[in-house]
């Protein structure tokens, strides 16, 4: 293997953004500005957190839980914030489970692009409904896969649990 030594590709590859930029463009905080949180699928707002459903799911009820505060890294949150934040998670799940039958729940956080996440600039933990054979060969041959729920039925099904003081 050969190297080609471009030291000035280092700002670049650093990612020097303008952090203010960044947040004005951010889809996370430019909803959170609005008020119509069923245009948004906004499932509830708490103090320090939002619960949110996906708009690309991955399976029906694929919801986020994302802090007001645009941040990258969960270290970034004060300890009262990140409690917040774990809670709706573990509530999230519950409620997914019992409203949407779900056999299990994948939760993940995508720390950086690389680490797949879509909004790198904006912290946000996925909670993601499993069902047993919710998985077929499409994804593998086509890079394709099949959603079979209306966003909006699933919204008004969750959004009834998500009361802020629930938690």
């Amino acid at each position: 293997m050969k190297f080609l030594y471009v030291p000035w590709r280092n700002k670049y590859v650093k990612g020097a953004r303008d952090k203010n930029e960044e947040q004005e463009n951010c889809a996370f905080c430019n909803k959170f500005k609005e008020s119509d949180d069923k245009k948004n699928f906004i499932l509830g707002r708490y103090k320090y957190n939002a619960a949110i459903l996906n708009l690309h799911p991955y399976n029906a009820g694929h919801l986020m839980i994302i802090p007001f505060k645009h941040i990258k890294n969960l270290s970034d949150l004060t300890k009262e914030e990140r409690a917040e934040l774990i809670d709706l998670v573990s509530y999230s799940t519950e409620i997914v489970s019992k409203i949407l039958g779900a056999d299990g729940v994948n939760v993940g956080l995508n720390l950086g692009r690389v680490a797949g996440a879509g909004i790198p600039g904006h912290l946000h933990m996925h909670v993601l409904p499993r069902w047993e054979g919710d998985t077929n060969f499409l994804p593998l041959l086509c890079d394709t896969k099949t959603i079979s729920f209306d966003l909006n039925k699933i919204y008004d099904q969750l959004k009834v649990e998500f009361d802020p003081s629930s938690l």
